[in-house]
């Protein structure tokens, strides 16, 4: 094989054993379509340009790309690196859409082979930094690396999260994956000891570790809406159903996804949102400007009623500071 040929298969060898944990030799072979001594070959040429790749041999042996190597100075020298992590550090907590999630993806590959001596500089800077933000709450990116890390490599997290009586109780979880809103990250995850899916926000997470523990995959729920479920309807009082007489694209483009939770019924949809208080319920539903029924709860009509009455009373005193001759019937 020629030697461009050669530097494609290992640099396409590489980016497979980014994806996942460890692969066996056959598959490896299978995967690049060469012979397991080729597989053996390449990994050597990968560790000559300061990759670390690791072999096990017996039963369920393989090749897997360990931690803690020098960064491959024909690919980028410690300043490129540096300049690179910090710079991704920053994006994954940006507003750009799509861009936190890839720069995340990327932060967490290469925070897998920095080693320790250019991790702690890249840690000092960011902790040197603080960045002004709109609305959001800002996450700890050696947090965001150790839960992207764990959801790719199926590795158990254990944290202390805050309880409904206000303590803080340690939560051991599968992790499938983080859904961001924009103004906040969550993560959804199957809670081990409750033997469920939760939905866990991360600013509200304390002593984050991954642990040696590993999970074989499972049937989940759509993380996005299992999310936006939890996050607009669960944690409150109040769980009200709208049905507007349009399509649900017209109700989504008014409804921010934090807000509430649109399900398409053909000609028409249902809103389906949480709250502590109706009349801010109510508030959200009447600055649609669409017509609506409400399904549930009757208390919501009370309160729309009772808002309408406010408003008409409110617009009849307007009109009546702009034309005083209305008051006491005089004319």
């Amino acid at each position: 094989m020629s030697g461009e040929g050669t530097t494609e298969r290992v640099l396409r060898m590489l980016a497979l054993l980014q994806r996942r944990p460890s692969w066996t030799a056959g598959e490896l072979a299978e995967q690049l379509g060469v012979t397991d001594r080729s597989v053996r070959r390449d990994a050597a040429r990968l560790r000559a340009l300061g990759y670390p790749v690791r072999a096990t041999s017996g039963m369920g042996g393989g090749y897997r790309l360990g931690a803690g190597a020098r960064m491959p100075p024909l690919l980028l020298d410690d300043e490129e690196a540096i300049a690179t992590a910090v710079s991704l550090r920053l994006a994954s907590g940006g507003t750009v859409t799509g861009a936190a999630e890839a720069a995340l993806r990327a932060l967490a590959t290469l925070d897998q082979v920095m080693p320790p001596r250019l991790r702690e500089q890249v840690r000092a800077v960011h902790a040197a930094t603080d960045t002004l933000l709109w609305g959001g709450v800002q996450i700890d990116a050696d947090v965001l690396v150790t839960l992207a890390r764990a959801c790719r490599d199926l590795v158990r997290v254990r944290f202390d999260y805050p309880t409904r009586e206000g303590s803080e109780a340690e939560r051991t979880v599968e992790p499938v994956r983080m859904v961001t809103t924009g103004r906040r990250w969550y993560l959804m995850a199957h809670d081990v000891d409750r033997g469920d899916w939760r939905t866990f926000r991360l600013d509200r997470m304390r002593q984050v570790r991954a642990t040696t523990w590993t999970f074989p995959p499972r049937e989940h729920p759509d993380p996005v809406e299992h999310v936006q479920r939890s996050t607009t309807a669960s944690p409150y009082r109040w769980l009200a159903r709208i049905r507007f007489a349009v399509p649900a694209q017209r109700v989504r483009d008014l409804v921010p996804p934090t807000i509430g939770l649109v399900r398409d019924e053909g000609t028409h949809c249902v809103l389906e949102v949480g709250g502590d208080d109706l009349d801010w319920i109510a508030a959200h539903v009447a600055r649609t400007g669409l017509p609506a029924e409400v399904l549930d709860p009757p208390e919501l009509r009370a309160s729309a009623a009772r808002m309408a009455r406010n408003l008409l009373a409110l617009g009849e005193g307007a009109a009546r500071a702009m034309d005083p001759s209305q008051d006491d019937g005089r004319s």
